[in-house]
């Protein structure tokens, strides 16, 4: 017989499981949860945070999705399973903020979000550059869903 807290252990890892998964369609083509969207020819660039405005160039977006984003830098010393406290600023785009602030007594949109990117995949391109792969772990639903709703102006990904 289990317990109560075994059960709800048990429904949390699963939960945690399903939550990026990727499911192959009946014609073999995959589907992923998020759909990413290719942001490489805006130049957009992303941060490391120190917790003080102008923080360091992380390096340039490639493409993102609601759940994760991938960048190429010149970083070397990023490796995978490392966290990294990040500072991501979109611009506006047909009227959408990709951020809600829910910090106030009403949500007001921004365009920017602080968190943690779990890195997944580094990737070497070149001598002097590297793809780095990984998730927006700590990003709440609002933000995720606006996101989501944000990135469906932009082109997909290949």
């Amino acid at each position: 017989m289990t317990t109560l807290s075994e059960r709800q252990n048990g429904q949390s890892e699963q939960n945690e499981q399903n939550r990026f998964r990727l499911t192959v369609e009946p014609s073999g083509a995959e589907r992923r949860e998020h759909r990413r969207h290719d942001m490489e020819e805006q130049g957009l660039k992303m941060q490391r945070w120190d917790g003080q405005r102008g923080g360091s160039s992380l390096g340039r977006i490639v493409d993102i999705s609601a759940g994760g984003i991938r960048i190429r830098t010149g970083q070397k010393n990023i490796r995978p399973d490392q966290q990294i406290r990040v500072r991501l600023e979109l611009p506006v785009y047909a009227g959408i903020c990709p951020f809600v602030d829910t910090a106030g007594p009403q949500m007001a949109p921004k365009r920017e979000w602080i968190g943690w990117m779990s890195i997944a995949r580094v990737q070497p391109l070149t001598d002097k550059q590297v793809e780095v792969a990984g998730r927006l772990v700590d990003m709440n639903e609002v933000d995720r869903g606006m996101l989501g709703l944000y990135l469906s102006t932009q082109p997909l990904a290949a």
